[in-house]
């Protein structure tokens, strides 16, 4: 079953727009993922968990104010099919209102975020890191028609050089300073840099306008999402709050590291995809069909690689955090064994937001975000206080399988695709991962820990697993190989 090509320009299809847009965004994800993971490396072994734990504080208030503010005009813009152009102006003043609120809000209030987390050290962090916001408020919006126009050869520079700038500074300062600030300092530089190439990168001028009408049917889109956001918001930032609180600074360190390295199949793989598909599901939205065949080529690659990752690191962690982070790092091995199942059904459910949004239905999303948090808000208090941050990761999972339900039940619902060609696939990753991790795990328990062993351990789950998914796929016809096969058509 392979993409119907539509005719996107004169000389390219849709399909082979996506296709070599994807590779772009998989490339800069490559590149942006080793630099950071070589950059968590230096920093984790530098820097205590501690210092980990005073910029999430800051970063939480960041996130809550900029949620709570969320209007969802760009997503808007990239969705509306026509004369997106129109409504950019209105877009852009908003946007620079907004940044510049944001700013003195998150000023004035440093010193009562500080309190509430009972950590005096953090105000001066959130008041410098408050800068970012303001600065962010006024970048070009023209550079959101690098993903509308599938333009992601752009979109790669643009997000690649920020990335250099902020791991060479943070690295240069970490040596230097040993503290949290050369973590501020290198993320302000990198928001510093890219709101000079977001001028530098597109023609676009944006001036100062407001247009009721524009606004009134972008918000009329972006109300779902900054609901959604919302609701999300308390879903990914919840844990954290409660954490900080309750826990103390360092438990959020480990807390959080924890978390970025058990979604990185949904911040890495998902995004990637998600990123291209979402402007590609715009154009075709009325053609049901190749909504479908487009879709299921998406779920296909999401799992291949997020299903093998996620259980890769659970059987590895101790291995990882050991030789790469070091020691002091070892009290987050449960936390990140367990929040790897969150971070795999995420990047499930994000594939499925995508598409709902794209066809003009983010409500559903919004929906079963708020599901979640009514069945996360009852577990994580009682966990967290039993069993730290093991608890809490539990009280994460649960209710994210129970999303991962719901969205594909909905997909069935509304006539878009039945639930058998989306579990089917699933059943097949997860069995040939559990296949592969097993020997890896008989391998790990009879060897030492140390970089040689580990890279063929890696070697040795790649190989089953690859050997496992294409045996049973020929039993279950879950076109996998078709899939790969088109790609590669398309690429050349």
């Amino acid at each position: 079953m392979g993409l119907i090509p539509i005719q996107f320009t004169a000389n390219k299809t849709l399909t082979q727009k996506v296709v070599q847009g994807a590779a772009w965004v998989f490339t800069l994800k490559i590149i942006s993922r080793g630099l950071g993971f070589v950059k968590t490396i230096i920093l984790a072994r530098l820097l205590a968990p501690e210092d980990f734990g005073l910029l999430g504080i800051a970063m939480l208030a960041i996130s809550t104010l900029e949620t709570f503010s969320q209007t969802g005009f760009h997503t808007a813009i990239i969705q509306r099919k026509n004369k997106a152009e129109e409504y950019l102006d209105t877009a852009w003043t908003v946007s620079a209102i907004r940044g510049s609120l944001l700013f003195l809000v998150l000023f004035l209030s440093a010193p009562m975020i500080a309190a509430f987390f009972k950590s005096p050290q953090a105000t001066l962090v959130i008041k410098v890191i408050a800068l970012s916001t303001f600065i962010s408020g006024f970048q070009n919006i023209g550079i959101l028609f690098f993903q509308k126009e599938l333009n992601f050869k752009k979109q790669f520079y643009y997000e690649l050089v920020p990335t250099l700038a902020n791991l060479s500074l943070s690295i240069i300062l970490a040596f230097l300073l040993r503290n949290v600030w050369s973590l501020v300092w290198g993320g302000l530089l990198s928001t510093f840099v890219q709101l000079f190439l977001s001028y530098t990168f597109h023609p676009y001028r944006p001036h100062i306008r407001f247009d009721k009408g524009k606004f009134r049917e972008l918000f009329a889109f972006g109300k779902w999402l900054l609901a959604s956001s919302i609701v999300i918001f308390f879903l990914h930032q919840g844990d954290d709050i409660l954490i900080g609180k309750m826990l103390g600074v360092t438990a959020l360190g480990f807390y959080q590291m924890a978390y970025m390295l058990s979604n990185l199949p949904a911040t890495e793989i998902t995004h990637v995809i998600t990123s291209v598909a979402f402007p590609a599901y715009s154009k075709i939205q009325n053609d049901l069909k190749r909504l479908k065949e487009s879709y299921l080529k998406v779920l296909h690659i999401t799992i291949f690689f997020s299903v093998p990752i996620s259980g890769l690191i659970i059987v590895l962690s101790p291995d990882v955090i050991r030789i790469f982070l070091g020691e002091k790092w070892l009290p987050m091995v449960n936390s990140l064994q367990i929040l790897c199942v969150f971070g795999l059904a995420r990047s499930i459910n994000g594939t499925i937001g995508a598409f709902f949004q794209a066809v003009g239905k983010p409500y559903l999303v919004t929906k079963a975000s708020f599901y979640q948090l009514i069945l996360m808000g009852f577990l994580i208090y009682p966990l967290t206080i039993s069993w730290g941050i093991i608890g809490t990761s539990v009280a994460t999972v649960i209710p994210n399988i129970f999303v991962l339900i719901y969205l594909i039940n909905r997909l069935s619902v509304h006539g878009f695709i039945e639930t058998m060609f989306l579990i089917r696939p699933i059943l097949l990753t997860l069995t040939s991962t559990t296949v592969a991790c097993s020997l890896v795990l008989l391998y790990t328990s009879a060897t030492e820990t140390n970089i040689g062993h580990f890279m063929l351990a890696l070697i040795i789950d790649v190989m089953s697993y690859l050997c496992c998914i294409f045996f049973i796929e020929r039993l279950f016809n879950c076109d996998f190989r078709r899939t790969f096969e088109d790609l590669i058509a398309y690429i050349h």
